[in-house]
């Protein structure tokens, strides 16, 4: 009983195919149809088109039964085109040259016309970074491209709408998103001017001894700064926990507070300050920007990813 149910579906199967395949025009042959009409001759249109003149006589044969008209008919020792020949003559030209535009790779971009909206899913504090010169370039060479900045954390790439995103890169990322490097970063001390530690070596017993800023997106109370301090048998104390390094730039401006930050994402928040090397190692990491396989190919894509390459290693 089973096999004559799957019988029957296969059979059903075959038979919508070959529905489909009736009620569907093939368009290849209006590439045909537009030689046939320049060329006026069945032998001149196969060769044009590597075909064998049996093959073109054929083809004619099909596009005389999907027309319902004989198109091309014999006069002489030539062929005539019919009135529907000469109705569709001009028609079928400008489809296949519209289809052949379509469907050939774009090679220029007109970025002073390009009326686009990027969305780029990025922290503030990269934002604050690395924002005004990225706008202003965006905005000298295409005007009518909007920036789009939304905050993290977000849904994958692949269903949330970002065009764009930036973070850490690490081997443990996606492997079904596209990443390039922008540009590595190391940790650093900051503190505001004037502070005991804007004075003097910074040891690692006095970085220690301070009252510590700890930037955490997801609220845990230590990092690899308490590790690499526990491995010297030392601690910090940890004053207050945020989450973006920005803040905690902002409060180690205004209190006594030390703020350990990336270098070159904080790099433009930190103009008034003191800012030193860290006196405990600290592994480098890498910033990246991300984005997935279906936006690789588009122009105005790989024109956003080469601004903010550059703006980044300038």
């Amino acid at each position: 009983m089973a096999e004559d149910a799957v019988v029957a579906l296969y059979t059903c199967v075959k038979r919508l195919i070959r529905i489909a395949a009736v009620s569907l025009p093939d368009f290849n042959l209006l590439v045909t149809l537009d030689v046939l009409l320049a060329e006026g001759s069945v032998a001149r249109a196969a060769q044009r088109l590597g075909l064998s003149p049996s093959a073109m006589s054929r083809a004619l044969a099909r596009l005389r039964e999907t027309t319902g008209d004989p198109l091309l008919v014999r006069a002489g020792r030539g062929l005539v085109p019919t009135p529907r020949a000469l109705e569709l003559r001009e028609q079928v030209s400008q489809l296949v040259q519209d289809a052949q535009a379509l469907l050939r790779p774009l090679q220029v971009l007109d970025l002073k016309g390009l009326v686009r909206t990027f969305v780029l899913r990025t922290s503030e504090g990269f934002v604050e970074s690395f924002g005004p010169a990225l706008i202003a370039r965006v905005a000298e060479q295409a005007p009518g491209v909007l920036l789009h900045f939304v905050h993290k954390p977000g849904t994958p790439l692949r269903d949330s709408g970002v065009d764009l995103e930036t973070g850490v890169v690490d081997s443990t990322a996606n492997p079904e998103v596209l990443t390039q490097l922008l540009f590595r970063d190391r940790f650093i001390g900051v503190v505001r001017a004037g502070h005991p530690l804007s004075q003097g070596p910074i040891t690692l017993a006095r970085y220690a001894a301070g009252r510590h800023i700890y930037v955490s997106r997801r609220g845990r109370e230590r990092g690899q700064i308490d590790d690499a301090l526990a491995a010297q048998g030392l601690t910090r104390d940890v004053a207050t926990i945020v989450t973006g390094f920005s803040t905690a730039v902002a409060l180690a401006h205004r209190t006594d507070l030390i703020a350990s930050v990336p270098e070159r994402y904080t790099h433009g928040l930190r103009d008034d300050m003191h800012s030193f090397a860290l006196p405990v190692d600290v592994p480098p990491f890498s910033v990246a920007m991300l984005w997935h396989p279906r936006l690789d190919a588009d122009l105005a894509h790989r024109w956003l990813r080469g601004c903010l390459r550059e703006v980044c290693g300038a």
